[in-house]
């Protein structure tokens, strides 16, 4: 039976490659972007009790459509707070089965054979098929580190869009621009003036912006994660995707959000009720625990996400600075959970021979896997074919991640650099 046509430019991902290479060879899993430690009490207590909850029976059986009321409401009352916009839970939210149908449902209800969509490099990596499936061109802008001396400390803020590449990318064909902020697998978050060119550039050629700001919560010291819809003129031509998974450290809920004007809101709901309908109604009742907790507490220490910020901000420093004393050069990220680095000094006295794949970012990554038993994943999965040139000197590691788990990284990556034969020259550890 012949498949669909659709699918005549869809590869496998990734992530299917990488997903069996630590099943086979058991590395310490700096791969996968998913915590590797015990999800907040509070939540799965919430969880537990609302599927046990013998009064309430209905919290085992479907719920709204478009979204839990009680997670509707709890999500209307933080965005509205957070941007100023009276944000209507009954008709400018809709939960969705994790950020990832979010986004799927913003491909499928806006896009048309012919349509163009902008993606900025590097990239999450559903968006190049998810604008494929629905027939619409991909159009890739790369953001660009500025030009420093090999091996130099740096931060995620110092990849940067060039703002006429930016504007020569857009044209009428465009639908609509996608910007995820913070970013994986870099970590920048835009700045308001970066933030500000591309709605100046959706306005003058009258095209959306769809914001993916899953890792909206992990922002770190010297940092401001802005929202794009709550920039003047913006609401209008605005969908921003969140991530339960993320936002609470359970990325196995899978559930996710849109929010934006209703207007723009209802083609989404069309393409969800027609693949997913309703989302379990018992995680969305302990997600909506999970914010009234933290709309009581935040701004307080006693935030959770006060408290991931703070302990991810950790993390970060310490893997970069035992990526730097291993001879590679680390982009410091401003958020998210991910961090890049430039591994080629170190490569270069490794026989990497023995990969086959076309570019070194995959040939490192799986010699890593194979030999020292640790897995980050190639950079230049992040990348349109054109410009996997780019990344090819980078891996991403993951950092939410146990104590435990970063220790072994370290043992191994420390080990590593010990036993090769080199020469190097010790960059300062990078600070932002």
């Amino acid at each position: 039976m012949k498949r669909a046509d659709r699918l005549s430019t869809i590869q496998t991902n990734v992530w299917v490659e990488f997903i069996q290479l630590a099943g086979q060879y058991r590395p310490v899993n700096l791969g996968q972007g998913f915590p590797d430690f015990a999800a907040p009490e509070h939540l799965s207590r919430a969880l537990a009790e609302a599927v046990v909850d013998r009064d309430r029976p209905l919290i085992n059986q479907y719920t709204r459509d478009a979204g839990h009321p009680r997670l509707v409401r709890a999500l209307s009352q933080l965005y509205s707070g957070l941007t100023g916009l009276s944000i209507d839970p009954d008709t400018d939210i809709l939960v969705t089965s994790g950020a990832y149908q979010a986004l799927y449902c913003a491909f499928m209800a806006y896009v048309n054979p012919g349509d163009e969509v902008l993606i900025i490099e590097p990239f999450f990596d559903c968006y190049e098929p998810m604008t494929l499936l629905a027939g619409g061109t991909p159009v890739f802008v790369p953001l660009r580190p500025k030009p420093g001396a090999p091996g130099a400390p740096m931060s995620s803020a110092d990849w940067r869009l060039d703002p006429e590449e930016l504007e020569a990318a857009f044209s009428a064909k465009t639908k609509f621009i996608i910007v995820n902020t913070p970013n994986n697998p870099l970590g920048k978050i835009y700045t308001r003036d970066e933030l500000e060119l591309i709605a100046r550039l959706c306005k003058k050629y009258d095209c959306l912006a769809v914001m993916d700001e899953v890792y909206e919560w992990m922002v770190y010291t010297g940092s401001t994660h802005t929202r794009m819809c709550s920039l003047p003129d913006m609401w209008d031509r605005t969908i921003t995707i969140g991530s339960g998974g993320k936002t609470f450290s359970v990325t196995g809920w899978k559930l996710g959000w849109a929010y934006g004007p209703q207007h723009l809101l209802d083609p989404l709901y069309l393409i969800h009720q027609s693949n997913v309908s309703s989302c379990p109604t018992p995680i969305q009742e302990a997600l909506a625990v999970g914010f009234e907790r933290e709309l009581q507490r935040m701004g307080t220490p006693d935030s959770y996400w006060a408290q991931l910020s703070q302990s991810l901000e950790s993390k970060r420093n310490r893997i970069s600075k035992f990526l730097t004393e291993a001879d590679m050069s680390p982009t410091l990220p401003e958020g998210g959970y991910f961090i890049i680095a430039d591994f080629s000094r170190l490569a270069d006295r490794i026989d990497l021979s023995g990969e086959k794949d076309a570019t070194k970012d995959y040939r490192f990554a799986k010699w890593l896997t194979k030999n020292a038993g640790l897995q980050g994943i190639p950079t230049g999965a992040f990348y349109s074919s054109a410009h996997k040139h780019l990344a090819e000197n980078y891996i991403r590691f993951c950092f939410i991640k146990k104590d435990e788990t970063l220790d072994k990284a370290e043992q191994i990556i420390t080990g590593l650099n010990n036993r090769l034969p080199f020469k190097r020259v010790l960059h300062p550890f990078p600070t932002i």
